[in-house]
Protein backbone atom coordinates (compact mmCIF):
# COMPACT_ATOMS: atom_id res chain seq x y z
CA UNK A 1 0.00 0.00 0.00
CA UNK A 2 1.62 3.24 -1.17
CA UNK A 3 1.14 6.22 1.15
CA UNK A 4 2.30 9.81 0.98
CA UNK A 5 2.75 12.30 3.82
CA UNK A 6 0.84 15.53 3.19
CA UNK A 7 0.80 18.64 5.39
CA UNK A 8 -2.66 20.11 6.02
CA UNK A 9 -3.53 23.79 6.42
CA UNK A 10 -3.29 23.80 10.23
CA UNK A 11 0.29 22.51 10.06
CA UNK A 12 -0.56 18.93 11.05
CA UNK A 13 0.20 16.05 8.72
CA UNK A 14 -2.06 13.45 7.19
CA UNK A 15 -1.67 10.53 4.82
CA UNK A 16 -2.67 10.44 1.17
CA UNK A 17 -3.62 7.13 -0.44
CA UNK A 18 -3.07 7.46 -4.20
CA UNK A 19 -4.88 4.20 -5.01
CA UNK A 20 -8.10 5.72 -3.64
CA UNK A 21 -7.23 9.36 -4.30
CA UNK A 22 -8.16 9.91 -0.65
CA UNK A 23 -6.68 11.62 2.42
CA UNK A 24 -6.95 10.16 5.91
CA UNK A 25 -7.99 13.60 7.25
CA UNK A 26 -9.19 16.95 5.99
CA UNK A 27 -6.61 18.86 3.94
CA UNK A 28 -7.96 21.99 5.67
CA UNK A 29 -6.57 20.75 9.00
CA UNK A 30 -6.18 17.18 10.27
CA UNK A 31 -5.91 18.20 13.92
CA UNK A 32 -8.71 20.77 13.70
CA UNK A 33 -11.07 18.29 12.04
CA UNK A 34 -10.54 15.60 14.69
CA UNK A 35 -10.89 18.08 17.56
CA UNK A 36 -14.04 19.64 16.13
CA UNK A 37 -15.92 16.55 14.97
CA UNK A 38 -14.99 13.81 17.40
CA UNK A 39 -13.89 15.59 20.56
CA UNK A 40 -16.03 18.75 20.72
CA UNK A 41 -19.26 17.39 19.22
CA UNK A 42 -18.84 13.80 20.34
CA UNK A 43 -16.76 13.15 23.44
CA UNK A 44 -17.30 16.43 25.27
CA UNK A 45 -21.02 16.32 24.52
CA UNK A 46 -21.36 12.91 26.20
CA UNK A 47 -18.99 13.67 29.10
CA UNK A 48 -21.13 16.69 30.01
CA UNK A 49 -23.73 14.25 31.35
CA UNK A 50 -21.89 10.94 31.88
CA UNK A 51 -18.60 10.14 33.61
CA UNK A 52 -17.59 6.69 32.38
CA UNK A 53 -18.03 5.90 28.70
CA UNK A 54 -17.40 3.35 25.98
CA UNK A 55 -16.29 4.51 22.53
CA UNK A 56 -16.25 2.62 19.24
CA UNK A 57 -14.07 4.12 16.53
CA UNK A 58 -14.49 3.07 12.91
CA UNK A 59 -11.02 3.57 11.48
CA UNK A 60 -8.04 3.74 13.91
CA UNK A 61 -5.77 4.91 11.10
CA UNK A 62 -3.04 7.22 12.41
CA UNK A 63 -4.36 7.11 16.00
CA UNK A 64 -5.09 10.85 16.00
CA UNK A 65 -8.64 10.56 17.37
CA UNK A 66 -7.48 8.16 20.08
CA UNK A 67 -4.65 10.37 21.36
CA UNK A 68 -6.94 13.44 21.35
CA UNK A 69 -9.44 11.46 23.45
CA UNK A 70 -6.80 10.39 25.99
CA UNK A 71 -6.38 13.78 27.77
CA UNK A 72 -10.11 13.90 28.57
CA UNK A 73 -9.73 10.73 30.63
CA UNK A 74 -6.77 12.26 32.48
CA UNK A 75 -8.34 15.67 33.09
CA UNK A 76 -11.75 14.42 34.18
CA UNK A 77 -10.64 11.12 35.73
CA UNK A 78 -13.35 9.51 33.65
CA UNK A 79 -12.98 5.87 32.63
CA UNK A 80 -12.90 5.55 28.86
CA UNK A 81 -13.03 2.20 27.10
CA UNK A 82 -11.83 2.84 23.57
CA UNK A 83 -12.50 0.09 21.01
CA UNK A 84 -11.22 0.83 17.53
CA UNK A 85 -11.53 -1.06 14.26
CA UNK A 86 -8.71 -1.23 11.74
CA UNK A 87 -8.28 -3.96 9.15
CA UNK A 88 -5.11 -2.48 7.65
CA UNK A 89 -2.80 -1.17 10.42
CA UNK A 90 -0.19 1.40 9.50
CA UNK A 91 3.48 0.50 10.02
CA UNK A 92 5.38 2.38 12.73
CA UNK A 93 7.79 3.94 10.25
CA UNK A 94 4.82 5.66 8.57
CA UNK A 95 3.45 6.80 11.94
CA UNK A 96 6.85 8.29 12.79
CA UNK A 97 6.88 10.32 9.57
CA UNK A 98 3.64 12.06 10.58
CA UNK A 99 5.63 13.93 13.27
CA UNK A 100 2.67 14.10 15.62
CA UNK A 101 5.12 14.61 18.48
CA UNK A 102 5.22 18.27 17.38
CA UNK A 103 1.53 18.49 18.32
CA UNK A 104 1.88 16.49 21.52
CA UNK A 105 4.02 18.57 23.86
CA UNK A 106 3.10 16.55 26.95
CA UNK A 107 5.62 13.67 27.34
CA UNK A 108 2.92 11.51 28.91
CA UNK A 109 0.77 11.90 25.81
CA UNK A 110 3.63 11.08 23.48
CA UNK A 111 4.36 7.94 25.49
CA UNK A 112 0.67 6.98 25.35
CA UNK A 113 0.59 7.60 21.58
CA UNK A 114 3.50 5.24 21.04
CA UNK A 115 1.94 2.65 23.36
CA UNK A 116 -1.28 2.79 21.35
CA UNK A 117 0.50 1.85 18.16
CA UNK A 118 2.68 -0.81 19.79
CA UNK A 119 -0.19 -2.40 21.73
CA UNK A 120 -1.19 -5.93 20.72
CA UNK A 121 -4.30 -6.41 18.64
CA UNK A 122 -7.63 -7.90 19.71
CA UNK A 123 -7.11 -7.56 23.45
CA UNK A 124 -7.78 -4.72 25.89
CA UNK A 125 -4.70 -2.82 27.08
CA UNK A 126 -4.91 -0.47 30.07
CA UNK A 127 -2.72 2.53 29.23
CA UNK A 128 -3.65 4.29 32.46
CA UNK A 129 -6.33 3.39 35.06
CA UNK A 130 -8.74 5.71 33.21
CA UNK A 131 -8.12 4.61 29.62
CA UNK A 132 -8.30 1.14 28.11
CA UNK A 133 -7.61 0.62 24.42
CA UNK A 134 -8.65 -2.36 22.33
CA UNK A 135 -7.55 -2.38 18.70
CA UNK A 136 -9.70 -4.80 16.71
CA UNK A 137 -8.26 -6.13 13.46
CA UNK A 138 -11.60 -6.50 11.67
CA UNK A 139 -13.68 -4.65 9.13
CA UNK A 140 -16.91 -3.05 10.27
CA UNK A 141 -18.78 -5.64 8.20
CA UNK A 142 -17.07 -8.45 10.17
CA UNK A 143 -17.44 -6.82 13.59
CA UNK A 144 -20.30 -8.04 15.81
CA UNK A 145 -20.81 -5.49 18.59
CA UNK A 146 -22.99 -6.13 21.64
CA UNK A 147 -26.37 -4.44 21.77
CA UNK A 148 -26.79 -1.09 23.57
CA UNK A 149 -23.13 -1.03 24.59
CA UNK A 150 -21.34 2.05 23.25
CA UNK A 151 -21.90 5.67 24.27
CA UNK A 152 -20.25 7.13 21.17
CA UNK A 153 -19.33 5.93 17.73
CA UNK A 154 -16.57 7.90 16.03
CA UNK A 155 -17.45 7.16 12.41
CA UNK A 156 -14.20 8.05 10.65
CA UNK A 157 -14.32 5.83 7.58
CA UNK A 158 -13.15 7.04 4.19
CA UNK A 159 -15.74 9.05 2.25
CA UNK A 160 -18.87 7.33 0.88
CA UNK A 161 -17.60 7.38 -2.69
CA UNK A 162 -14.33 5.71 -1.59
CA UNK A 163 -15.75 3.07 0.79
CA UNK A 164 -19.43 2.73 -0.16
CA UNK A 165 -19.69 -0.63 1.63
CA UNK A 166 -19.39 1.21 4.97
CA UNK A 167 -22.16 3.73 4.31
CA UNK A 168 -25.17 1.44 3.89
CA UNK A 169 -28.51 1.14 5.65
CA UNK A 170 -27.41 -2.23 7.08
CA UNK A 171 -24.24 -0.76 8.58
CA UNK A 172 -26.07 2.06 10.34
CA UNK A 173 -28.76 -0.32 11.57
CA UNK A 174 -25.96 -2.40 13.13
CA UNK A 175 -24.41 0.64 14.76
CA UNK A 176 -27.78 1.87 16.02
CA UNK A 177 -28.25 -1.44 17.85
CA UNK A 178 -24.73 -1.19 19.29
CA UNK A 179 -25.29 2.29 20.77
CA UNK A 180 -27.00 2.65 24.13
CA UNK A 181 -30.18 4.79 24.35
CA UNK A 182 -29.00 8.37 24.71
CA UNK A 183 -25.75 7.63 22.89
CA UNK A 184 -24.59 9.07 19.60
CA UNK A 185 -22.66 8.73 16.35
CA UNK A 186 -20.51 11.58 15.02
CA UNK A 187 -18.86 12.00 11.64
CA UNK A 188 -17.48 14.62 9.30
CA UNK A 189 -19.90 13.55 6.54
CA UNK A 190 -23.05 15.55 5.74
CA UNK A 191 -24.31 13.86 2.56
CA UNK A 192 -28.08 13.58 2.20
CA UNK A 193 -28.02 9.86 1.41
CA UNK A 194 -26.02 9.21 4.57
CA UNK A 195 -28.46 11.21 6.71
CA UNK A 196 -31.36 9.26 5.22
CA UNK A 197 -29.62 6.00 6.22
CA UNK A 198 -29.21 7.30 9.78
CA UNK A 199 -32.89 8.23 9.97
CA UNK A 200 -33.92 4.85 8.54
CA UNK A 201 -31.95 3.15 11.33
CA UNK A 202 -33.76 5.21 13.98
CA UNK A 203 -31.30 8.03 14.72
CA UNK A 204 -32.38 11.59 15.32
CA UNK A 205 -30.13 13.55 12.97
CA UNK A 206 -28.46 16.88 13.74
CA UNK A 207 -26.63 19.00 11.19
CA UNK A 208 -23.87 20.87 13.06
CA UNK A 209 -21.34 23.47 11.88
CA UNK A 210 -18.46 21.67 10.23
CA UNK A 211 -14.70 21.99 10.81
CA UNK A 212 -12.64 24.39 8.67
CA UNK A 213 -13.32 23.73 5.00
CA UNK A 214 -16.71 22.06 5.57
CA UNK A 215 -20.06 23.76 6.03
CA UNK A 216 -21.64 20.93 8.04
CA UNK A 217 -20.97 17.75 9.96
CA UNK A 218 -23.48 15.23 11.33
CA UNK A 219 -24.43 13.85 14.73
CA UNK A 220 -26.89 10.99 15.01
CA UNK A 221 -28.58 10.59 18.40
CA UNK A 222 -30.24 7.42 19.63
CA UNK A 223 -33.39 8.42 21.55
CA UNK A 224 -33.49 7.71 25.28
CA UNK A 225 -36.93 6.18 24.84
CA UNK A 226 -35.47 3.43 22.63
CA UNK A 227 -35.42 0.37 24.90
Amino acid sequence: MHLEIRQTKDGSNTLYLPDLNEHYHSVHGALQESQHVFIKHGLEHVLSSKKDIKILEVGFGTGLNAILTFPCALARQSFIQYDTLEKFPLPMDVIAQLSYEKLILNPELLDAFNQMHLAPWNEPVELIPYFTLQKINETLEEFCPPDSYYDIVYFDAFAPDKQPELWTDDIFAKLYKAIRPGGLLVTYCAKGSFKRSLKAAGFEVEALPGPPGKREMTRGNKPLADF
